[in-house]
């Protein structure tokens, strides 16, 4: 018996949302068949990532998201929700339309975290270009030419828009009492504007020295449970088991995957030398207080009763049951 895991950051649903380029499930379907994964993964409480800005205007992020709000609203009434589904908001600081997409989730009771991004090629987590290239032509199916377009076109919209989306969202973060993170930390300078600005979270550090920082600051240092199993970042950036390894990661998250998260955790006993508590508290209590709950995370005496029960085979880990606040959910 374990405490539920604790996820801050998975754009899972937009998968189920937009399985494939230029194609919409409706959205009460595609929420309800994210819950029922995340669920079974282990997982009782998830932020949503949603990303809001999309200077492409062709998929999920440049949408609307007043429906993906309703329907969550509607199945917790209806009492067909297994996890707990609160909201992180993906700020894509050079897209034109930050602010806009963001209006939705503004006073949204389930808004729990803000983060930063600037995924302009050259830097943060792009700062090999090559590594970018794949991305945009693998998985947006872009040919070579437009991202050489983009490559050119992306710094001039960070030049106009990155700066006065970071001030102004940081500035709601820390005037509504949400959490802020920042995302793929490259440099000590990074961090240090991170931590300027009030954020708890530095997420996906991408360099050794940037993870570092954020640790010794005070901020809790997020990389990929993926990262952990494949053995190495998708984009050529620090390992999250030199990371561990080094005694600077505090959280993990599944990112693309639900059923990492808990994986690596095992994966951390096996090759981390991380205790199974201590793995745990990467997957469950960490992430937790890093977005201000206090009230789940850990098996204790007056906190909820989100539990899993998990069945080892060999050496992989496999969810039997799940209860969230004490109802059986799996």
């Amino acid at each position: 018996m374990l405490p539920g895991l604790v996820e801050v950051h998975t754009d899972n649903l937009e998968r189920h949302v937009t399985p494939r380029p230029k194609v919409t499930f409706p959205m009460l379907g595609a929420v309800q068949a994210h819950d029922a994964e995340v669920a079974a993964a282990g997982i009782t409480t998830v932020l949503d990532a949603i990303g809001v800005g999309d200077p492409y205007g062709d998929g999920f992020r440049s949408r609307d998201q007043s429906a993906l709000l309703e329907v969550l609203d509607t199945l917790e009434e209806s009492g067909l929700l297994r996890a707990d589904h609160l909201i992180h908001v993906r700020c894509e600081l050079p897209a034109p339309n930050a602010r806009e997409l963001f209006a939705p989730f503004a006073r949204h009771r389930r808004l729990r975290l803000i983060s930063l991004m600037d995924h302009t090629p050259g830097q943060r987590q792009w700062t090999d270009i090559e590594h970018a290239r794949i991305y945009y032509t693998g998985k947006k199916g872009w040919s070579d030419q437009q991202f050489e377009d983009e490559v050119r076109i992306a710094p001039l919209r960070q030049a106009e828009h990155a700066q006065p989306h970071r001030a102004w969202f940081t500035e709601f973060a820390n005037t509504h009492g949400v959490a802020l993170a920042t995302h793929d930390d490259t440099t000590v300078a990074h961090v240090d504007e991170a931590h300027a600005l009030g954020a708890s979270m530095s997420e996906f550090p991408t360099t050794l020295a940037a993870a570092r920082r954020a640790k010794a600051l005070g901020l809790c240092t997020v990389a990929g449970a993926p990262n952990v199993i494949r053995g190495g970042s998708h984009s050529g950036n620090v390992s999250a088991m030199a990371l561990a390894r080094e005694g600077v990661l505090d959280a993990l998250s599944s990112d693309y995957v639900p059923g990492s998260l808990l994986q690596s955790a095992w994966r951390l006993t096996q090759e981390g030398g991380f205790s199974l508590p201590e793995a745990m508290s990467v997957v469950s209590r960490n992430p937790a207080r890093a977005v201000g709950l206090s009230d789940r995370g850990e098996i204790a005496a007056g906190l909820r009763g989100d539990l899993i029960r998990v069945k080892v085979l060999g050496d992989h880990p496999v969810v039997r049951e799940g209860w969230v606040r004490g109802r059986r959910v799996v």
